[in-house]
């Protein structure tokens, strides 16, 4: 018994031992630094010029020039920031208060599709008026200091009827989208219409138009012709020639394409057709992904990334989170040109997606910011969005523009956009702000820099949620370390105790050092190594660089981390800091390391008599950031609302909330005028900021809704106090699809996805008469194709019946709108 006792106290010793041997190898495990190791070190080689016939001066003596890495504005890199707006999409009077919400959110591009069929509906009838005014909104562009591209066509797709052609271009004895005589006659009255709209309005004139874009995904995809019937198949707007190669959607080329050189011929035609139209532009370029045709050596060939498309079968996981070398392997490869010869320049990035009948992908706002920082970490020094302002798709009478043999909304081109269909301001349009802020203020710096990826980058399966993402992007000595931890339609894990051993010329770089750092799911940073701040050298940073502020003689500068984070900050040589908000100041081997914990924690870095200040946030507070010139002076103002920037004063609109906050960084040293709203001025948690409070007055919008059967309601729409900016109708339904009417005329539209439905009102409540709206909606049937691209908490328990629709509530929103002037 003894020795039974004795084995038993042995084997409970053993698996005490093995336990506690365990659980200290977690805890080890959990709290030691994974070390990551890359070099940087080797020097790029120079640009290549003078290959591509691309470039060219304003009369002002600005210039833009095209080498095979990036593009030059005034012989400086300079990265263009390209949002797709739609001019006819939107109603005219509110274009430039669209145009400053572009500008404030840091696009500093314009695209913008001419639709022919929408300007030219009956043969030999162009019409340019009131939303169609192409020239006003260029001219407002540039108001509002825009560059344009303008995509002329004569096929755009952008999900209008017959992807822009006129139906009655197939009645006429031609080929579509050929070198065919005939076609090519109509192509040309249409460039002489538009040519005539943009006039005096070119680069080399003075004016906005950087670019013109032809054609658009030419041999690669198309639009089904409007004229068809029920259940039949799609009948596409391409040459009988390219049929084969042709596809719906953006993707993979099928195959070689035999037809590859008269393609890139009939290319080359429109654009000698539109330069013999007065179409003179430095920049020219093509949709070149999935192997279409380019002007070789003329066009920039642009690239592609819908992480959320409609036209697949399915959900799928994009690869276009995964870091590449897009310089030498572009998205949706094979393409028809050398990668090498041009810059990289994704200019339909699918920060947002539209929804058909069958298929109702929703897209993840995260996504957003995340496909940027993944693509500038493979070398974009160009990013575009597709798109970035929804709008309205016109009509004319029963008669709609919108593709409707796909199955879209007849009405309704939100596109889940940054800004929505009526303006609304979304999560998407503060992540990617962040973005823009980074590329405008220190672009230049990144454009000559060459990717660098890890061993592991080329055998990374987009399913892989555990292993970390990174890149390096360097000039040999300082760089940028890219870090990317968000997938679409999956979960990653949040990645650890990170830390970096950065090889460059200047010897390796390590870090963090003390701190830790980790990357949370759906979140991404670019860190910077051995950046020159002002004279300044920063060896590494945990935290992103949002902005450079102030002025000459004391300039600041913005990083935020991820919310909550500590952000480690080593510089080189002995730096005096001036420490307000610093949690630990170290100096050792030759550095100085500072460590912060706080929202806006500031410090001072003093050198020689000068001083740089340092900001730095939290994420949350980064993304409520704004970068505005004030009095010729960059500062930054900071509002949890939209707010546009013009001149000396600022514009903030608020939905539902009748009281504004914003705080300006540094301490603002003017006097501030709300005019009749009430202002007042409140405590910042920043030691060097002005926070102010501004109200205006309240306004109450009841709502009644009269049943008219059991899927039709009729609401009576308020008139809209001239005090407010704009009314949001908020329906909260669960249904098929849904409709709104006023005076009988169909005027919105949408297809459920488990969120409520919003309506902007202000282009329906105009004049002294009161407006009715009809709403009329459609069950959800529960055999629909499309619930599988839904959240399944919005999917809703049919309990045995084949279909439901309830209408949970209905609301308004008042949007209000206050100008704060400095003076």
């Amino acid at each position: 018994m003894i020795e039974k006792n004795k084995t038993i106290n042995n084997r409970r010793l053993i698996i005490r031992i093995k336990i506690t041997v365990l659980l200290a190898s977690f805890f080890l495990l959990g709290n030691a630094q994974n070390l990551y190791t890359i070099d940087a070190s080797v020097v790029p080689s120079p640009p290549r010029e003078g290959h591509l016939r691309l470039g060219g001066e304003g009369r002002d003596g600005h210039s833009i020039y095209v080498n095979n890495k990036f593009i030059t504005r005034n012989g400086k890199p300079w990265v263009p920031i390209t949002g797709e707006f739609h001019y006819c999409r939107y109603a005219s009077r509110y274009w430039d208060e669209s145009l400053k919400k572009m500008k404030a959110g840091g696009i500093n591009t314009v695209a913008t599709y001419v639709f022919w069929n929408i300007h030219e509906r009956k043969e030999g009838e162009f019409d340019w008026e009131e939303n169609r005014n192409l020239r006003e909104f260029i001219r407002l562009c540039s108001e509002n200091d825009l560059f344009v591209i303008v995509r002329i066509g004569p096929f755009a797709h952008g999900e209008i009827r017959n992807g822009g052609l006129p139906d009655w271009l197939l009645g006429k004895p031609l080929v579509i989208r050929s070198n065919d005589p005939t076609y090519l006659a109509y192509v040309e009255r249409l460039y002489t219409a538009i040519a005539g709209e943009l006039e005096g309005l070119y680069y080399k004139d003075g004016g906005p138009i950087v670019g013109i874009q032809l054609e658009n995904e030419y041999q690669h995809s198309a639009a089904p012709w409007a004229l068809t019937y029920p259940g039949q198949p799609h009948d596409m707007t391409a040459s009988e020639r390219d049929l084969a190669v042709t596809q719906e959607g953006v993707g993979i080329a099928k195959g070689d394409n035999p037809y590859s050189q008269l393609g890139n011929d009939h290319m080359k035609v429109l654009k000698e057709l539109a330069v013999g139209k007065g179409m003179v532009t430095p920049l020219y370029t093509a949709t070149g992904w999935g192997n279409a045709a380019i002007v070789e050596n003329e066009s920039i060939p642009v690239t592609a990334a819908y992480a959320y498309p409609f036209w697949t079968p399915g959900r799928d996981i994009s690869p276009f989170f995964l870091y590449k070398d897009m310089h030498r392997n572009p998205d949706y490869a094979p393409v028809r040109y050398q990668p090498e010869d041009y810059p990289v320049f994704p200019a339909e990035l699918g920060s947002g997606i539209m929804t058909v009948y069958s298929r109702r992908p929703i897209v993840e706002h995260k996504s957003f910011d995340a496909m940027i920082n993944r693509c500038l970490g493979s070398g974009a020094n160009g990013i575009g969005y597709y798109m970035y302002h929804g709008g309205s798709t016109p009509k004319d009478g029963a008669y709609f523009f919108s593709d409707e043999a796909y199955g879209l909304p007849k009405i309704s081109y939100d596109f889940q956009a940054p800004v929505g269909e009526y303006g609304q301001v979304r999560e998407g349009y503060y992540r990617l702000k962040l973005m823009h802020q980074f590329l405008h203020d220190f672009g230049d710096r990144l454009c000559a820099m060459q990717t660098i990826l890890p061993e592991n980058a080329s055998i990374i399966e987009p399913e892989n949620i555990t292993d970390l993402r990174y890149a390096v992007r360097s000039d040999g000595n300082s760089g940028f370390l890219f870090l990317n931890n968000f997938q679409d339609d999956t979960v990653m894990v949040t990645k650890r105790n990170l830390q970096f051993a950065i090889h460059t010329g200047q010897g390796v770089v390590k870090f963090p050092l003390y701190e830790t750092l980790d990357l949370p799911v759906d979140e991404n940073l670019i860190l910077p190594f051995n950046f020159d701040m002002d004279g300044v050298k920063l060896m590494y940073a945990t935290a992103q660089l949002l902005a450079k502020g102030g002025d000459a003689e004391r300039p600041f500068y913005v990083f935020f981390t991820p919310d909550d984070g500590k952000a480690e900050f080593a510089f080189d040589g002995d730096i005096a800091i001036r420490k307000t908000d610093a949690l630990a100041v170290r100096k050792e081997q030759g550095r100085t390391i500072v460590t912060t914990a706080s929202d806006k924690a500031e410090f001072t870095l003093i050198r020689n008599n000068r001083k740089v200040d340092v900001l730095v946030l939290w994420k949350k507070t980064a993304l409520d950031a704004y970068i505005v010139d004030m009095k010729e002076k960059k500062s930054v103002v900071f509002s949890d609302n939209p707010l546009i920037h013009a001149g000396d004063s600022i514009t903030i609109y608020s939905r539902g909330d009748n009281t504004m906050h914003f705080e300006i960084y540094p301490t603002s040293k003017y006097k501030v005028d709300a005019g009749n709203a009430t202002l007042s001025t409140r405590r910042s948690a920043s030691n060097s900021s002005s926070a102010y409070t501004v109200a205006v007055p309240a306004v109450e919008l009841p709502v009644s809704v009269t049943k008219v059967s059991e899927k039709k309601f009729m609401l009576r729409l308020p008139k809209q106090p001239t005090t407010l900016s704009n009314v949001f109708l908020e329906i909260d339904y669960v249904g098929d699809t849904a409709m709104g009417f006023i005076n009988s005329e169909l005027v919105a539209d949408e297809f459920y996805k488990g969120v409520p439905w919003e309506i902007g009102l202000r282009d329906f409540m105009q004049g002294d008469t009161d407006q009715e709206m009809v709403l009329y909606f459609r069950p959800l049937q529960k055999n629909a194709t499309y619930l599988k691209d839904l959240d399944p908490k919005t999917v809703p328990d049919f309990s045995g019946a084949p279909s439901l629709f309830k209408l949970q509530g209905v609301k308004y929103i008042p949007e209000y709108k206050t100008v704060i002037n400095f003076k």
